[in-house]
C-alpha cells in the first residue's frame, strides 16, 4: 500500500513552513516567560523550606521520577521488539537509561544517536533507526491520550486520542516518513535515508498494536506526573487539588516540552507551560517553587542513574 502525499497542496504549504525556527522562537519565548515571572515576583518566592520535615515526601518524589525512567527504558524494548527484533531486556534497559541524561545535552539528538549505534550492532540500521525516532511519538501519544481524560471538563479534549490513530501497523510509515522530515539533523548525523523500501525489507511488525509499548509509556508519564504532584502537595497549603485538571494540564505541558528540540529534557517549555496553564487554579508562587524542585529532582535521577555512562565517556576521551 502507498501513499502518496508529497503533491497535496496541504503538505506543500506545510513543507514551506520553518518549523525549526517556530519551535526556536517557542524555546526563547518560554524561557523569557518564565525569568521575568521569576524577577517580577522574586520578592514572594522563597525556597527556605523545611528539608528535615519534606525530606520524605521530596524522597518519594524522586523515586518515581527514577520509576519513570526505567517505564520509558522497558517501553522502548518493547518498541524494538514491535520492530520485529528480540532482545535481552538487561542490556537494552540498561542502555536506555544509562544515555537518557544526553537528551539534556544541547542539539537534543545525541541520546538518540547513542541508542541508533547500540542497536545497529546487534540488529540492522533500520530497526536500530526506526525504534529510535519513533519512540518520542509514543510518549507522546501515551501523554496525549492522558491529556483525553479531561474530556469530563470538555468535550474537546476527546481529541488528544487523534495521535493514537496512527499506531498501528498500517499507517505507521506515514508517521515515520514525517518524523524523519522533522529529526533531519538525526538521519544527516546518522547518514541514513529513510526510504520505505528499507522500511518494507528490514522491518517485520509483529502485531497490529504496539499496546505493551503504549501502556508502559502513559505509566512512565503517569510515573513522573505523581512525582510532581507529591512535590505540589509539599509546597500547597490550600484547598484539595483536582488531580484530573493537574494531570491534563501536566501532561499537554510535558508534551509542549518534548516537541520543542531547542528545549533540552524539556526546560523552560515545559515549566512556563505549566504556569501558563494552571492560571489563578493554583497559587503562581506555589507552582513556581514547585516546577523548581520537581525540575532539579527528576534531573538528579537522570544524573544519578547515567553516571555509569558519563564517567566511561570521560575516561575514554582522556
Amino acid at each position: 500500500m502507498r501513499f502518496n502525499i508529497s503533491n497535496q497542496p496541504y503538505w506543500k504549504f506545510l513543507k514551506k513552513i520553518n518549523f525549526g525556527g517556530l519551535k526556536s522562537v517557542f524555546f526563547i519565548s518560554s524561557l523569557l516567560y518564565f525569568c521575568i515571572y521569576f524577577v517580577h515576583n522574586i520578592n514572594q518566592i522563597s525556597f527556605d523550606y523545611n528539608l528535615e520535615k519534606n525530606g520524605i515526601n521530596l524522597s518519594l518524589s524522586f523515586l518515581f521520577c527514577v520509576l519513570s525512567i526505567y517505564l520509558n527504558a522497558y517501553a522502548w524494548k518493547y518498541i524494538v521488539k514491535w520492530f520485529g527484533k528480540e532482545f535481552k531486556s538487561k542490556n537494552l534497559v540498561s542502555f536506555y537509561v544509562l544515555t537518557n541524561i544526553l537528551k539534556y545535552v544541547p542539539g537534543g539528538i545525541w541520546h538518540f544517536v547513542e541508542r541508533f549505534n547500540f542497536i545497529k550492532k546487534i540488529s540492522n540500521p533500520q530497526i536500530a533507526l526506526y525504534s529510535t525516532l519513533i519512540e518520542p511519538y509514543f510518549m507522546l501519544s501515551g501523554s496525549f491520550l492522558l491529556a483525553s481524560l479531561g474530556v469530563i471538563l470538555s468535550p474537546l479534549y476527546f481529541f488528544f486520542i487523534f495521535p493514537l490513530v496512527f499506531l498501528n501497523r498500517k499507517l505507521i510509515y506515514l508517521v515515520l516518513k514525517r518524523l524523519g522530515s522533522l529529526k533531519g539533523k538525526v538521519l544527516e548525523v546518522l547518514r541514513l535515508a529513510n526510504s520505505k523500501d528499507q522500511f518494507e525489507k528490514k522491518i517485520n511488525i509483529i502485531s497490529f498494536l504496539p499496546i505493551r509499548a503504549l501502556l508502559l509509556e502513559v505509566g512512565f508519564v503517569l510515573s513522573k506526573f505523581i512525582g510532581f504532584y507529591i512535590c505540589l502537595n509539599t509546597f500547597y497549603t490550600g484547598d484539595n487539588l483536582n488531580i484530573i485538571f493537574l494531570l491534563v494540564i501536566f501532561s499537554l505541558s510535558w508534551s509542549l516540552g518534548l516537541v520543542i528540540p531547542a528545549a533540552p529534557g524539556g526546560v523552560g517549555v515545559f515549566e512556563a507551560s505549566l504556569l501558563l496553564l494552571v492560571g489563578k487554579n493554583i497559587p503562581q508562587n506555589t507552582i513556581f517553587i514547585t516546577l523548581i524542585y520537581f525540575r532539579v529532582i527528576s534531573t538528579l535521577a537522570d544524573l544519578l542513574l547515567s553516571f555509569p555512562f558519563l564517567i566511561t565517556k570521560l575516561f575514554k576521551k582522556n
